[in-house]
């Protein structure tokens, strides 16, 4: 199998070291501005003269170039599967896939304790939901000024509703689509940035789960966590930490964790089941179904 990575920043490069490790995956070439002696690169896929020779297309560029190099494979293959990396686009767009098979980066539904509870829920009345996850923008990318990074601009897709849109996914794909929302979209922090730094929301979903749903750039204290409340029990999922703590209405607890995860391990998961079993991956119907959520709160929000 040949691939063809567009893109080499620093989620490019994880990419490709995850694919390099891929035993089907035989060949990576890369589209790429970069001078890397190394690989076989194109300055841009139009330089391509023949896209049919790769069976694997991997868009890791920033978000506001996935609609045109999306569309411009699309149009040029059929019946190959093409991964892009997370959000889909900066805002809900009309592209219609009928030639290939697309999926989306959300690899946080590859985690082993998420894809526990998921399992477990499937006996559970779902009541309500609270989601969060926060980090300071200026320590998030280790030596990458954050003033530079397309987080800060608003133009090539940053803000931290697209960047963390992680939260609103796996939300969707445990509680249903959120069809009732009421949401703050904001920049409120002194950084230096024309994005979106804060996000909250009260929202219900389609399976009439009640969802509260914080995401931020803003804050010191790293987190990323998911308390879920049934008729028989609590759930508290720490996604940081990597523990799933379970206590029932009679007060007995369960604590589940998950010792020494490797670094590359959701995305190996997420890339060997798009080319396998599909489980679990989010398929582009649901990241189009995502981005209609997301596309509801920025209309709630703009000006």
């Amino acid at each position: 199998m040949k691939a063809l990575l567009v893109g080499y920043g620093s989620i490019g490069k994880r990419h490709y070291e995850v694919l390099s490790q891929i035993d089907m995956v035989e060949q990576i070439d890369i589209v790429t501005s970069q001078d890397l002696p190394q690989f076989t690169t194109f300055k841009s896929l139009e330089s391509i003269l023949n896209l049919e020779v790769y069976d694997y297309f991997v868009i890791a560029s920033e978000t506001f170039k996935h609609f045109e190099q999306l569309s411009y494979i699309e149009n040029r293959v059929k019946n190959r599967i093409i991964f892009c990396e997370k959000p889909l686009f900066e805002t809900k767009k009309e592209l219609n896939i009928h030639n290939n098979t697309v999926f989306v980066g959300y690899v946080l539904r590859f985690h082993p304790l998420l894809q526990k509870l998921k399992n477990t829920l499937q006996s559970e009345q779902i009541l309500s939901a609270s989601v969060s996850c926060g980090h300071y923008l200026p320590r998030w990318r280790e030596g990458v000024n954050y003033k530079n990074s397309y987080s800060a601009s608003r133009a090539k897709g940053g803000g931290v509703l697209l960047d963390l849109s992680h939260e609103l996914d796996y939300a969707q794909w445990l509680f249903g689509t959120i069809k009732k929302c009421h949401s703050f979209q904001e920049k409120i922090s002194d950084l230096e940035i024309d994005s979106d730094d804060f996000v909250t929301l009260i929202a219900k979903t389609d399976n009439n789960v009640r969802l509260t749903l914080t995401i931020d750039y803003i804050s010191k204290i790293i987190h990323r966590r998911m308390l879920i409340n049934t008729i028989d029990s609590t759930y508290e999922l720490d996604f940081i930490g990597n523990t799933l703590m379970i206590q029932n209405k009679n007060g007995e607890q369960e604590l589940q964790t998950l010792q020494n995860m490797e670094r590359n391990s959701m995305f190996s998961a997420m890339h060997r089941s798009i080319l396998s079993t599909k489980e679990s991956a989010c398929a582009y119907h649901e990241a189009q179904t995502l981005m209609q959520t997301i596309s509801m709160i920025q209309e709630q929000n703009n000006g």
